[in-house]
């Protein structure tokens, strides 16, 4: 082969591969637009997921935008409900190319946003002119130039001011220093930048979403509780109409979500008796989330809780009493759930023939049986759970505690909870995942308004540090809201096993000023801490299989601790969000030193995270933040009693005894 056959052949292939038919990397569109726009934040996994915000909140936007060449760029943030009309607030430019504009979400529901850029023909121009004339050269081509780009400006709206500006910088019989001067006057300046040329403007892709839920998404405190123990027979569990003789109690301790576990008929067969034994006696009650019997499933009430009218009248008591019944929703079914025989393809089967009851080795759990979403009639099961979720909707259900839902479809999710945030965008889902943290984020993003965290297992105050710094100040942020609870009928953590009331103190302290949610199961505070035995984290005599008869009003009840902490947190803003906190440093690891704040308000707290012991130390105040001298005396305030304190400069002592106190939530009162 010769040379020019070579050139030919190579010239060939070279085409072939670009052509259209070729491998779609070699595709390019033209496009003349010169403005990129890259990096837009907030955003989740490209745009795929929305972030999350409340009513009032700010969603605070930024991008990389830029250009070839010296052109001055401007550009708008434009955010709209969806299908509405596009809204426009002016970007400003922040350093190194990067723009940014802020808007703020007043309804729940959705909003979507996007960047608009465009060269500014008018700045550009305009620097340029000034430059060479302040340069004393020759600008009489530029002023022509101007008014082109004026005059094209003028006609957008036949502006006849514009019109005898763009004559005024052409008519070459006044002299350039009287042109330049109209070239220069900010009233000019201002109408041309509110007349834009964005013929060629670069909009960023994807539109990107906010999902906007109720404030009890973001700012709650969640009391639990199980309606059978309501009684003060062992022997005869509580009704809707006992356990609504608490709610004044729970109220008063400043809780606005009453969470209950499942509330449906429970199974017989393989019915759990006491401490999860694996039989049960007539009189044993089995567990709440073996759901389904005869008298019913996910749709039906115990019938030793009462009716359905008894449960609607209960949710309107917990209402005039300033609570949100929140109702544990649990996909799963007893063996003597109506949809085993009903629907049996809805459920695992083994080679036998026999339905796969749950296992989390070497845990079994021979009285539930999970579904089965990869059944072949998958759809009539997603249609038949969503409907679940619509039933108690209608019966004034808005929040829901999802069990296990790492457990269950991830595409399930995705679709149950926007069809139903489309017809009730003011539901509220809590995921229930104390699983890999993975998965936890997936969940927050496919819809969960709220989530379950590590937060109990988090103790010392190193690992609290490393964890809040990670769920408020990474990407976290936008899409995951932490709800701590400080115990669960599952969790009966080891710190809280040993450490006895101040560890409870302490807990109760830091669940609801490190996190805007946070929840407690009944119980925590007679600080019950007996585990069924060592080195588990499972009560000894669990709710969970049995009627726990208490007495709310024994001697060192945390009820009075309870809502005073909760009465600070609806007094001081600066607790109703994570965004804001910020640690600050001690000179002892055992001490927990952070601050919150929002317009007007700024909140610290200081926690000893040792409950067997007195640890004190040096905290240190950021008193350059708070306009103080730095050897300048202020009063310092514990909200928690009333205590001031008179303190100098950046660091102060704290002393904090286990027997005395746990922990300082102080405000600053001005100068000593």
């Amino acid at each position: 082969m010769n040379s020019q056959e070579r050139r030919v052949n190579r010239t060939s292939t070279t085409d072939e591969s670009c052509s259209q038919e070729g491998p779609a990397r070699h595709r390019f569109d033209r496009d003349a637009r010169r403005i990129v726009i890259e990096h837009v934040q907030p955003q989740v996994d490209g745009g795929r997921f929305p972030v999350k915000r409340t009513p009032g909140e700010t969603v605070a936007v930024t991008a990389d935008i830029f250009a070839d060449g010296h052109d001055q760029l401007a550009g708008v943030l434009k955010f709209r409900r969806p299908h509405g009309i596009w809204q426009e607030i002016a970007l400003a430019p922040i350093d190194n190319d990067s723009w940014g504009a802020s808007f703020v979400v007043s309804e729940v529901g959705e909003y979507e946003y996007v960047v608009e850029a465009w060269a500014d023909r008018f700045g550009t121009w305009l620097a340029g002119l000034i430059a060479k004339a302040d340069a004393g050269q020759d600008v009489g081509s530029e002023l022509l130039e101007g008014a082109e780009i004026v005059q094209a400006a003028a006609v957008t709206d036949n502006n006849l001011r514009l019109l005898e500006i763009a004559d005024t910088l052409r008519t070459v019989s006044l002299t350039t220093a009287a042109r330049v001067a109209v070239a220069r006057d900010a009233l000019l300046s201002q109408q041309m930048t509110a007349r834009p040329d964005r013929s060629k403007a670069t909009v960023s892709d994807p539109v990107l979403r906010v999902t906007v839920d109720p404030e009890r998404a973001r700012f709650s405190a969640w009391y639990e509780m199980f309606p059978r123990s309501c009684t003060t027979d062992p022997v005869r569990g509580g009704t809707f109409r006992d356990a609504e003789a608490r709610l004044p109690e729970i109220a008063a301790m400043g809780f606005d979500v009453l969470y209950l576990p499942p509330i449906h008929p429970i199974g017989q067969t393989d019915r759990k008796g006491r401490n999860n034994a694996l039989s049960a006696t007539s009189a044993d009650p089995g567990s709440p989330w073996a759901i389904g019997a005869a008298a019913g499933g996910h749709t039906s009430i115990d019938p030793g809780l009462g009716s359905l009218d008894d449960f609607d009248r209960f949710v309107a008591a917990s209402e005039r009493h300033g609570m949100a019944v929140a109702l544990d929703i649990a996909f799963q079914a007893s063996p003597d759930h109506p949809w085993v025989t009903e629907h049996p393809e809805w459920f695992r089967h083994r080679p036998d023939g026999s339905i796969k009851y749950a296992e989390n080795p070497p845990k079994k759990y021979q009285d539930i049986y999970p579904f089965d979403f990869e059944s072949p009639d998958w759809p009539a099961l997603w249609d038949a759970l969503r409907d679940v979720f619509l039933f108690w909707l209608s019966h004034g259900v808005r929040i829901f505690r999802v069990d296990n839902p790492h457990t269950k479809s991830f595409r399930f999710w995705e679709w149950v909870i926007a069809d139903l945030r489309c017809r009730h965008p003011e539901a509220i889902f809590l995921a229930e995942a104390f699983t890999r943290p993975k998965l936890m984020r997936y969940l927050a993003k496919a819809g969960f308004n709220q989530s379950y965290t590590y937060f109990t297992w988090r103790n010392s105050a190193t690992e609290l540090r490393e964890y809040l710094t990670e769920l408020t100040q990474t990407e976290l942020q936008q899409y995951m809201r932490p709800n701590f609870f400080a115990n669960t009928p599952d969790i009966l953590h080891e710190y809280l096993q040993s450490g006895g009331k101040p560890a409870f103190e302490v807990r109760l302290i830091l669940a609801a000023t490190l996190s805007a949610a946070y929840g407690i199961y009944s119980g925590f505070e007679l600080c019950e801490n007996t585990a069924v035995r060592e080195g588990s984290e499972e009560y000894l005599n669990s709710e969970k299989y049995e009627i726990r008869v208490r007495n709310w009003h024994q001697a060192g009840s945390l009820s009075e601790l309870i809502a005073r902490v909760n009465e600070i947190r609806r007094e001081h803003s600066a607790l109703q969000f994570n965004h804001s906190l910020r640690f600050h440093d001690t000179d002892n690891p055992a001490l927990l030193w952070f601050s919150k704040q929002a317009p007007g308000d700024r909140v610290f707290v200081g926690a000893n995270t040792d409950p067997h012991a007195l640890q004190h130390g040096h905290v240190r105040v950021p008193t350059w933040e708070l306009g103080l001298g730095s050897n300048q005396s202020y009063i310092v305030e514990d909200l928690l009693d009333g205590a001031t304190y008179v303190w100098r400069g950046d660091w102060n002592y704290v002393r904090l005894e286990p027997s005395e106190r746990m922990a300082h939530i102080f405000v600053i009162r001005g100068q000593a």
